[in-house]
């Protein structure tokens, strides 16, 4: 083996990029059957949704608090595992003003919150691209772009205040449906306590024959402001796309994986569309082929 090779190699094990999963890949279970299932994945940390993985504690808006959130925080530690990011996936631009109001107090509890759990952000995606289609042809994108700024100047100014990320992800369907919005409402919005989750799969849509090009674009325009990254994998059912897991479908795995890591190194990476089962096997398969 090169010089040059070996010290890659050497740098890419000092600096692994971290490995994790949602925490509902083990199923709705009370939290001490959770953890210990989780622990057995050989995980470094889960991205949690609360009220999707634990069954046995009411987590509704308004039950948090900072002795809760600790328990909850202290059982993930005794398994080993870090909890990485509170997953609370609302609708920003809900077209009802009570309903958005309701998640987006549910999100700011989260982000009080938040480093109680060990947590350093609170993820959500951004609303349906066409939520207001039906209601105004002609301007529905620019109306739901307005209430999701507003949305995100809210939910930024909160994470500010408790010293958090509100972290943001990409889908080819969503209101930010390209790097050029999701770098739109990082100058639009410029708080440092945004922070951008990187799904590349979700972000390609069915654009599969671009997908280096919207990958390098994302790089480029906001590389540094990414803190976090789900993986999966597209496969082809005839002429649709479907998601599974990760390493064997069509997505250029290695070249995104070895990418991240000179970005972002030790950077922060859940796999979806997996089984608990699988895990080890994939990541072992992602470790192979980032050392290529």
């Amino acid at each position: 083996m090169d010089h040059v090779r070996l010290l890659r190699i050497l740098w890419k094990e000092r600096f692994a990029i971290r490995y994790g999963t949602l925490a509902h890949t083990a199923g709705r279970l009370p939290l001490q059957e959770l953890t210990a299932e989780l622990a057995t994945y050989g995980i470094d940390f889960v991205q949690l949704a609360l009220s999707k993985a634990i069954a046995d504690i009411d987590l509704s808006t308004g039950k948090l608090s900072p002795g809760l959130a600790n328990y909850i925080g202290e059982h993930f530690d005794r398994a080993g595992i870090r909890i990485g990011v509170l997953g609370c996936y609302i609708d920003p631009i809900h077209p009802d003003p009570a309903v958005r109001r309701a998640e987006i107090n549910r999100f700011k509890e989260h982000l009080r919150y938040a480093r109680h759990f060990g947590a350093p952000m609170v993820a959500t995606e951004s609303g349906g691209l066409t939520t207001f289609k039906a209601s105004d042809p002609e301007r529905y994108e620019s109306i739901g772009w307005d209430i999701f700024k507003s949305t995100v100047e809210e939910l930024a100014e909160e994470a500010e205040k408790w010293g958090v990320f509100l972290a943001l992800e990409g889908v080819s369907s969503h209101t930010l449906s390209s790097p050029e919005k999701i770098q739109r409402i990082l100058d639009e919005v410029p708080s440092s306590a945004i922070g951008i989750v990187f799904d590349p799969c979700n972000l390609i849509g069915a654009d599969v024959e671009r997908q280096d090009q919207i990958v390098d674009q994302a790089f480029e325009l906001y590389g540094d402001r990414i803190i976090l990254a789900h993986l999966k994998d597209i496969y082809a059912e005839g002429e649709h796309i479907r998601h599974g897991k990760s390493g064997q479908g069509l997505f250029h795995t290695a070249r995104f994986l070895n990418k991240l890591q000179s970005y972002k190194p030790m950077i922060d990476v859940s796999l979806e569309e997996i089984t608990g089962s699988e895990i080890k096997e994939t990541v072992s398969l992602l470790n192979h082929l980032r050392d290529k």
